[in-house]
């Protein structure tokens, strides 16, 4: 068991009913760590309380599955595990029960998968601010010139339309064309695998950053469930940690920049579509970020997924189709307008963690996700991967 160096769990990781959504509303799901049975649980969570999903449902993945899983899950209500207060506050790292369950990542099965540049408009604001160097006139001027070459408002550009294809013109005769833009209004999605099935960390665990990195950072973002029909089922909120100065070397090395040990966190429960909570809830959002530092520096920002550039359901037909399955389904990471640019420390070096922040993202319908940062490498180690799940249900007589 480890010990807490940072205080208690009021401290940082918030009490329960932050955790929950603000409406009182919804089909509530997810996994907990049972130590009696050495593995996960599914669990629906109603009333404060905390019911096993299991035997019905093996897997999260299963549930998923269901044509309507907010139905199926209700109705699959087993055995009180606990209260949700009691459970999430035994979630923080260091726990203070090892012998009383704990939450993990609400999905199991699923591939995690994250779209990258997604919100056009903050990409090619940035590109303005380069090229003016902080000269509000200049911006303005560079505004305009854009504009007035593709018609219209930058916020109503649609990737992959003509309007971007002529932006696209112009950028390039500027020299202000890159490979982030192409994701970012091309015809084309980023889309990207986040982290292997069952490597995600849950709530109140530790999320990791290599040693090796000076220039990191977190993305919040809304993460949409997807069954291995392409059906949208629900959503649940992510932490896409970034190394920021790894990809910047070079996007080949996207993936060393964004997988890595505790580098991906969910949760804290997946909120199942019903009729309280739909796919048109989720374009509204609003996904907050909070960042609190053991030095005392505190960091808030909001993203508003109303400005995504292509919406969620256009996302996950690039995702899934006849031109690659997910037997399991999928989560997806729907990008984040967060850009980090605030100076921390020295001028000009923008954001960066440092060891201890607490990162708190949140969504009045969905609920908080609060970690703290840790070197990857000091991170628990994965160790519990498929094949020691397909094990563990075997023996538990849930296969």
């Amino acid at each position: 068991m480890h010990t807490h160096e940072h205080g208690t769990v009021a401290d940082w990781i918030g009490d329960a009913a932050a955790a929950l959504p603000t409406d009182g509303y919804g089909t509530l799901v997810g996994r907990v760590w049972e130590p009696e049975a050495q593995g996960p649980t599914p669990v629906l969570i109603e009333s404060g309380e905390v019911y096993a999903l299991a035997p019905r449902y093996a897997t999260i993945r299963d549930l998923t599955e269901e044509p309507n899983p907010a139905a199926a899950a209700r109705a699959g209500k087993g055995a009180r595990i606990g209260s949700f207060a009691e459970i999430h506050a035994n979630s923080q790292f260091g726990r203070t029960d090892p012998n009383f369950p704990w939450l993990l990542a609400p999905h199991d099965l699923h591939a995690v998968k994250a779209a990258g540049v997604t919100f056009a408009v903050s990409m090619v604001e940035r590109v303005i601010e380069e090229r003016a160097a902080g000269d509000q006139q200049r911006a303005a001027e560079i505004r305009a010139q854009i504009t007035d070459r593709i018609g219209g408002d930058l916020r109503a550009l649609e990737p992959g339309s003509k309007r971007a294809a002529d932006l696209k013109r112009f950028l390039i005769s500027e020299g202000l064309w890159s490979q982030y833009l192409e994701v970012g209004i091309g015809p084309d999605a980023e889309i990207f695998s986040k982290a292997l099935p069952l490597a995600s960390v849950g709530v109140g665990a530790e999320i990791g950053i290599l040693r090796s990195s000076n220039w990191n950072n977190p993305e919040p973002e809304a993460v949409l469930i997807v069954s291995s029909r392409g059906d949208i089922v629900g959503a649940t909120l992510g932490n896409d940690v970034n190394l920021r100065d790894v990809e910047g070397r070079s996007a080949l090395l996207l993936s060393k920049a964004k997988d890595n040990n505790a580098s991906s966190a969910t949760g804290p429960l997946i909120r199942l579509f019903d009729d309280s909570f739909s796919l048109d809830d989720v374009r509204r959002m609003e996904v907050r970020l909070t960042v609190t530092g053991d030095d005392g520096y505190v960091l808030d920002a909001v993203s508003d997924m109303s400005q995504i550039s292509r919406d969620p359901a256009a996302l996950v037909n690039q995702l899934i189709g006849p031109h690659h399955q997910y037997p399991d389904g999928a989560l997806l990471f729907l990008g984040t307008l967060f850009a980090p640019v605030d100076d921390r420390g020295a001028a000009g070096k923008g954001f960066t963690h440092e060891i201890g922040d607490v990162v708190r993202i949140s969504s009045p319908l969905i609920g908080s996700l609060v970690n703290r940062v840790q070197f990857s490498e000091h991170c628990d180690p994965w160790t519990f991967g498929v094949s020691a799940l397909m094990k563990n249900l075997a023996e538990r007589d849930l296969l």
